[in-house]
């Protein structure tokens, strides 16, 4: 890709992102520009993936086909104030923030300008991200390639439609967080029953990536799977029990439900 990408904040995920599109070979790094306050993390990225840094978000803005506003939810309003009246008549805005829609984004730069809304999970460190896409009315397909095209070298990615966005945060762009909850209760479990833990972390880690991994590549259904690790008057089933007797699918369904509702709130402040 030859258009210039740029960032705007350089925190976990834009670095994620950076070396998602420069070890892919989408974009190089002599066409990446990375704005920040401090200059720590710009040393860092800079010496890793030899692109061009500033403390500078005016510069970005101006030298950038695509800006990515790669920033908490609260500094939106004062990131793209400080911008609007710089960046590119046909830049596209790449968002990544929960809550932050096509519209309000639209009305913080107030004009009619490009806008993808996404949301990528922080397994982009490990280029195992799942990303949801959504764009505004007035991108093309060459646009919506390019933008795809970046979040395919943190992961996978699906276009969704916008009143998703809010789901995809409960089970998608949180959910890593309980994932790791129940790694560690099982690794902690393990080390109970006289594991040391670092093995317990192995085996509890590994364990969840492989049944993820038997869901996507057999695209059986998940009861399917967990039917077939259960042995009549075995052990997996009597564990399946007392996951069921306290409440742990409910649990986890109240957890993304409660997820989307917050994401729900923010979207409209």
């Amino acid at each position: 890709m030859d258009s210039k990408l740029g960032l705007i904040g350089c925190g976990n995920m834009a670095q994620a992102i950076i070396g998602g599109v420069v070890n892919s070979g989408t974009i190089s790094p002599k066409n990446i520009v990375v704005s920040n306050p401090s200059d720590g993390k710009l040393i860092s990225v800079k010496d890793k993936y030899k692109v061009l840094t500033t403390n500078d978000n005016t510069y970005t803005a101006k030298n950038s086909d695509i800006i990515i506003l790669s920033v908490k939810p609260n500094k939106y309003p004062e990131v793209i104030a400080e911008i609007k009246d710089c960046v590119k008549s046909d830049v596209i805005i790449v968002t990544i923030a929960a809550g932050i829609t096509i519209e309000k984004t639209k009305s913080l730069f107030g004009k009619d300008i490009k806008i993808a809304r996404t949301m990528p999970n922080t397994p982009a460190m490990v280029q195992e991200a799942m990303t949801a896409i959504c764009f505004g009315n007035n991108l093309d397909d060459k646009n919506k390639e390019q933008v795809s095209a970046i979040f395919n070298s943190l992961g996978e990615s699906e276009i969704v439609d916008e009143k998703l966005m809010d789901v995809v945060t409960g089970v998608s762009g949180s959910s890593p967080a309980y994932v790791y909850m129940f790694i560690e209760a099982m690794a902690d479990a393990a080390v109970l029953q006289g594991m040391p833990r670092k093995s317990a972390y192995k085996f509890a880690a590994q364990s969840v990536l492989g049944s993820a991994k038997m869901v996507l590549k057999t695209e059986l259904h998940p009861g399917v799977l967990k039917d077939n690790v259960c042995s009549p008057s075995g052990t997996t089933i009597d564990a399946v029990r007392s996951l069921e007797k306290n409440n742990f699918r409910y649990a986890v369904i109240d957890a993304v439900n409660t997820c989307t509702e917050k994401s729900k709130q923010m979207s409209k402040q």
